[in-house]
């Protein structure tokens, strides 16, 4: 009797070890599921970061209608804006070219009854030192004698204004 006690002792061990083994290989089966799910959770979430990916760089470059709006809204924008810099450019100049006018007239004005060399313009200073130098050398200065004795050669042969000739600074007192 104690063998038959004995072995169903001996059986009960074993299905008690078969039990636990049964309970560990059902946790392992869930803990490898579980591992799985998260790994698909994982692969299926950078799948769709993916797809989204690939979506929006299609989008970006077939999608023409939208991106010519794009552009031409652009286009407008900036021309509107050239316009307006091109009118203030217009005004400006304008602006500065009366008063530039004003100017020239009251230097030129106030120049002529004060006529030095001193206070010629670079120009004509220019070509006095020229003749200048010519009328030393023996050579005289042909077309830019004056009529008149108090008034040099070049005095006579200059305009009054230059404003009205074109580029070049102009000399201020």
């Amino acid at each position: 009797m104690a063998q038959q006690r004995a072995l169903p002792q001996s059986k009960e061990t074993l299905l008690q070890s078969y039990n636990k083994r049964l309970k560990d290989d059902v946790k392992s089966i869930m803990d490898n599921f579980a591992e799985i799910i998260k790994t698909t959770k994982v692969r299926a979430g950078e799948s769709l970061m993916k797809l989204v990916s690939d979506l929006k760089q299609f989008l970006i470059l077939n999608d023409f209608p939208s991106v010519n709006e794009a552009i031409d809204q652009r286009n407008q924008q900036l021309r509107a804006l050239q316009e307006e810099c091109d009118r203030k450019l217009i005004t400006l100049r304008d602006e500065v070219s009366i008063d530039l006018y004003e100017l020239e007239e009251e230097y030129y004005s106030s120049s002529s009854s004060l006529c030095e060399a001193n206070d010629l313009p670079l120009c004509e200073a220019y070509w006095r030192l020229d003749l200048d130098t010519d009328t030393a050398d023996g050579h005289s200065a042909p077309l830019l004698a004056s009529p008149e004795p108090s008034t040099g050669p070049l005095q006579a042969a200059a305009p009054a204004h230059s404003h009205a000739s074109g580029p070049g600074p102009t000399e201020h007192p």
